[in-house]
C-alpha cells in the first residue's frame, strides 16, 4: 500500500494551502452574496479572494521538499480557485447587477470561459517550466484573472455616479479583460515595488467601498 491510499483524507492541508482554501471560500460567499443582491457584500469578497491569490504563493514556497505531486496539487488547486474566485464570481456578480439581462449573461459566460482556458493553459506552461528550471517566474502569458480584483471594485466604485449611470461599464470591462486573458502577449511579473503598489491601490479600494458604498 503507497503513501496515498493510507491518506485518510484525499488532497492536502498544510499551511501551504490554507490561504488558497480561504480566498475559495471568500469568493462562494460573495457569490452567494451576489445572488442575493448585495453587491457590495460581492465585491469585499473578491477583494479578500485577491488578497488570499497574492500572498499564497509565497507562503507555498516558504516549505522546503516538497515533493512533485505537492507542487503540481499546489498549481492546479490554486488555478481550481481562481476559476471561482476571478471567473465565476465576476461573472455572475455583474450578470446579477444588471438585471439578469440575458446578454449580459452570455458576455459573463464566455468572460467565465476565457478565464477558464486561460489557467488551464497557465497550468500547462507551469508544470513545464518547473521540469525545465528551479528559477522563479519571470513573465505570464496573457494577463493574468487576478486582474478582475482590482478592475471590478474600481468600476463598482463609480458606477452610479454622475459619470458613470449604466451597468454596460461592467459588460464592457468583462470583454476587455477576457480578451486580455486569452492574447498571447507577455506580462512582466510585478516585483516588490509593483506588488506594493497594487496592495496600496488595493487597501485604497477597499477602503472607499466600506466608506462609501
Amino acid at each position: 500500500m503507497d503513501n496515498q491510499t493510507k491518506k485518510k483524507l484525499l488532497g492536502y492541508y498544510d499551511y501551504t494551502v490554507v490561504l488558497t482554501y480561504a480566498g475559495m471560500l471568500a469568493a462562494f460567499y460573495g457569490v452567494m452574496r451576489a445572488i442575493s443582491g448585495d453587491f457590495r457584500g460581492s465585491v469585499l469578497c473578491l477583494m479578500i479572494a485577491g488578497i488570499c491569490d497574492m500572498f499564497d504563493g509565497a507562503v507555498a514556497s516558504t516549505k522546503k521538499g516538497r515533493d512533485v505531486n505537492q507542487k503540481n496539487f499546489g498549481i492546479q488547486i490554486d488555478s481550481l480557485s481562481d476559476l471561482i474566485s476571478f471567473g465565476v464570481l465576476p461573472g455572475l456578480m455583474v450578470y446579477m447587477l444588471s438585471g439578469q439581462n440575458i446578454l449580459v449573461g452570455a458576455i459573463a459566460g464566455l468572460y467565465t470561459l476565457c478565464a477558464l482556458i486561460r489557467l488551464a493553459y497557465f497550468n500547462i506552461l507551469e508544470e513545464q517550466r518547473q521540469k525545465e528550471t528551479t528559477e522563479k517566474r519571470k513573465c505570464y502569458l496573457g494577463v493574468p484573472v487576478t486582474t478582475i480584483a482590482l478592475l471590478l471594485p474600481l468600476a463598482y466604485l463609480i458606477y452610479g455616479t454622475k459619470y458613470v449611470n449604466s451597468y454596460l461599464i461592467f459588460s464592457i470591462l468583462l470583454v476587455v479583460t477576457a480578451i486580455g486573458f486569452v492574447i498571447p502577449v507577455e506580462v512582466k511579473k510585478p516585483q516588490l515595488t509593483g506588488k506594493l503598489v497594487m496592495i496600496a491601490m488595493g487597501i485604497a479600494e477597499l477602503v472607499c467601498v466600506i466608506i462609501f458604498r
